[in-house]
């Protein structure tokens, strides 16, 4: 008698989800995520459940504030990004782009830290054919290299100090806020311990001057040109510290009405593009412009 196996194929993992899996584990958790890709948090933990079925495993362990890879997860983790990057691989070498070349992006630290990881991953995905390259710098630097040719776009901060002679056309705005530590006291203390970016930073420039317009007795406490140190400060209650309201996540909180603190005024964002650019660095332009546009639909 002969007997005739068949043998049935496994479940595919969609490779839309493994999108989802990678966002998660760059961003710690469902919300930024889901920010990252466009979808709500409860698509997001849909997909997670869809996932875990497939695979029949857990592949994340949750908590109130972050979620973290089991051991499936992670092994899963670096499947997903081999089978992601191969997918781009194949789509630029047998689906014709409509452009390819190479855009050099510049952009100051606190943007890098909040736009760049969700506007690089769209861009790449779009563009397989464009090479993109990355430069973190302040923004009087930023602008220099667009002017010298040295960047084809660079997202700066503008008004009230630096000038761009029009040539920033404003992409972002929101308000500048003091920041300290979750019950910390560096805002009861006098002289005002404070952190400070570099010199010829705008959000410096504007805080001492609301401070010393109010009369008040400060001390400049720490200084850095890194969001990573101004963090540092904030949290250890060494200083309060000027940061973009974005930036108040976590234990840094914005300080209470009640401390009497200075209103600071807004800080905004511009993007440079060289002149007569190319048709790659006009896409990325449009790229950086829809970015911030979805962020601003997302918290109006």
């Amino acid at each position: 008698m002969n007997v005739s196996t068949t043998v049935q194929p496994g479940p595919l993992l969609e490779l839309d989800l493994l999108r989802t899996l990678v966002a998660i584990a760059e961003t710690g958790n469902f919300s930024a995520a889901a920010d990252r890709l466009g979808r709500t948090p409860s698509a997001v933990s849909m997909q997670v459940k869809k996932m875990e079925e497939l695979i029949g495993a857990t592949l994340f362990v949750r908590d109130s504030r972050s979620v973290s890879l089991t051991r499936d997860g992670e092994a899963l983790l670096e499947h997903g990004r081999r089978l992601l990057a191969l997918n781009r691989e194949m789509m630029a070498r047998f689906v014709e782009p409509e452009l390819v070349g190479e855009v050099h992006l510049g952009a100051p630290d606190d943007v890098a830290e909040r736009f760049l990881p969700s506007m690089l991953q769209r861009f790449t995905e779009t563009f397989p054919g464009i090479l993109l390259s990355v430069t973190v710098d302040g923004t009087a630097r930023l602008i220099e290299s667009v002017e010298r040719g040295e960047l084809d776009l660079a997202v700066v901060t503008c008004e009230t100090g630096f000038n761009t002679d029009g040539r920033a056309e404003i992409v972002h705005r929101e308000p500048l806020v003091w920041a300290c530590v979750a019950g910390g006291v560096a805002a009861e203390q006098r002289p005002l311990p404070v952190s400070m970016w570099e010199e010829g930073c705008l959000w410096r420039k504007g805080s001492l001057e609301a401070l010393e317009r109010g009369g008040w007795d400060y001390r400049i406490a720490f200084q850095s040109s890194n969001i990573s140190g101004q963090r540092a400060a904030v949290l250890a209650d060494l200083a309060i510290a000027p940061l973009s309201r974005s930036h108040i996540t976590g234990r840094i909180v914005e300080a209470k009405a009640a401390c009497g603190l200075p209103s600071l005024p807004d800080c905004a964002l511009g993007l440079m593009v060289r002149d007569n650019p190319s048709p790659p660095v006009a896409a990325a332009a449009a790229q950086v412009r829809e970015c911030f546009a979805r962020h601003a639909n997302k918290h109006s």
